[in-house]
């Protein structure tokens, strides 16, 4: 049986949904394990403080149980679909959170939301506005959450280079610059020019790698970490690994600072690893890996961004699957029939999509194949 999967309810006006919450007694908000539903379940959460209302938050991954015993009158689903929910935030989380907590007239956390929208690779005009005028600025570089550069190009997942899960390899890939301390404007820019090459300047490398450095490079300076992107890294890691430390970061509590970088480096070491030692197979448009227990999504993403020659990418270990599409198809419906073809479940919508299931991997690569 597939779950989440379906076409997401359209999510109402954000003025509507901001009379729905002014007027609750009690908000539960739910949000799917990514930096940013995190984000904008944050945003929303801030904005609830704000105004008064009472609210319970958590992270549920898309397979989890999310049944709760609550007295909310208003349950927000947020990133993802929930049958529970009087409300479903099902695409673009953190931007669409932000129009309601605008539409509230308290708290709109432009930084955290504009962190959401990079992670979720989908910065709109709104977001990117106010963070302008919360004088957010854009400064040379690379999107890295730490002053060290070399750990935070070892741990970064908004990118895979040579460097990428070897920390002594990025800090000898920068050693090459000879980098003073502390950095100039142009030392900056050597180093963002330095990282571009390593990605993009090998054979495995699909042009659209360029494309996606656009995270990485020129980055906006501010926020509880380095650069947003940084931030917006370490929320997409954090509601994975660790979700209960992810929405005390996502409320803003600077205590949980250490621990969710903690969780970034450990993530970041899992997902590049099995990226390096994947198994990869090439079919006509579609590009599989497999390997060991990974963060499959974020491999998923990885694969996609910087290593796959087909624009579908599948990413399958024991029993989970992501895949992830880069050009406009519907991967979340292939997932879904793939799933329906050996019993299993899927969740997601759009390009990215994610699957659980009882068959061995080389049968559900054959179901995806097919439905693909």
């Amino acid at each position: 049986m597939s779950m989440t999967g379906r076409e997401p309810t359209p999510a109402p006006a954000p003025s509507d949904l901001a009379a729905t919450l002014r007027g609750a007694a009690f908000v539960r908000l739910v949000s799917d394990a990514t930096g940013d539903s995190l984000a904008g379940t944050g945003v929303l959460a801030r904005a609830l403080d704000d105004a008064g209302t009472p609210f319970q938050a958590s992270v549920v991954g898309p397979f989890a149980d999310p049944d709760r015993t609550t007295d909310a009158d208003v349950t927000v689903a947020v990133g993802r679909s929930l049958s529970t929910a009087e409300v479903s935030l099902s695409t673009r989380p953190a931007a669409t959170a932000f129009e309601v907590a605008r539409e509230l007239g308290g708290t709109t956390a432009p930084t955290l939301a504009l962190a959401g929208a990079i992670a979720g690779g989908n910065i709109d005009g709104s977001v990117a506005d106010a963070a302008d005028h919360a004088g957010l600025e854009r400064r040379p570089g690379i999107a890295v959450p730490v002053v060290d550069l070399a750990d935070g190009l070892a741990h970064s997942t908004l990118l895979s280079g040579p460097f990428s899960g070897d920390e002594e390899r990025a800090r000898a890939t920068l050693a090459e610059l000879d980098l003073p301390e502390p950095l100039t404007a142009d030392d900056h820019r050597r180093v963002a020019s330095l990282v571009a090459l390593a990605v993009t300047g090998t054979d495995a490398a699909p042009p659209r790698a360029a494309d996606a450095l656009g995270r990485v490079l020129h980055p906006y300076a501010g926020g509880p970490f380095e650069t947003v992107g940084g931030y917006a890294d370490v929320l997409d890691a954090v509601a994975r690994e660790r979700p209960g430390t992810g929405i005390a970061l996502a409320l803003g509590h600077d205590s949980v600072r250490e621990d969710a970088l903690s969780a970034w480096r450990t993530h970041a070491t899992r997902a590049h690893g099995a990226v390096a030692e994947a198994t990869t197979g090439r079919y006509d448009g579609l590009f599989v890996a497999r390997g060991d227990a990974m963060p499959v999504d974020t491999v998923a993403r990885l694969v996609a961004d910087f290593r796959a020659p087909e624009p579908v990418t599948l990413v399958v270990t024991d029993g989970e699957a992501a895949a992830h599409a880069t050009d406009e198809r519907d991967v979340a419906a292939t997932m879904r029939t793939a799933a329906d073809a050996v019993g299993g479940k899927s969740a997601g919508h759009g390009q990215r999509a994610a699957a659980r299931f009882d068959v061995s991997t080389a049968d559900f690569i054959e179901a995806f194949r097919e439905a693909l």
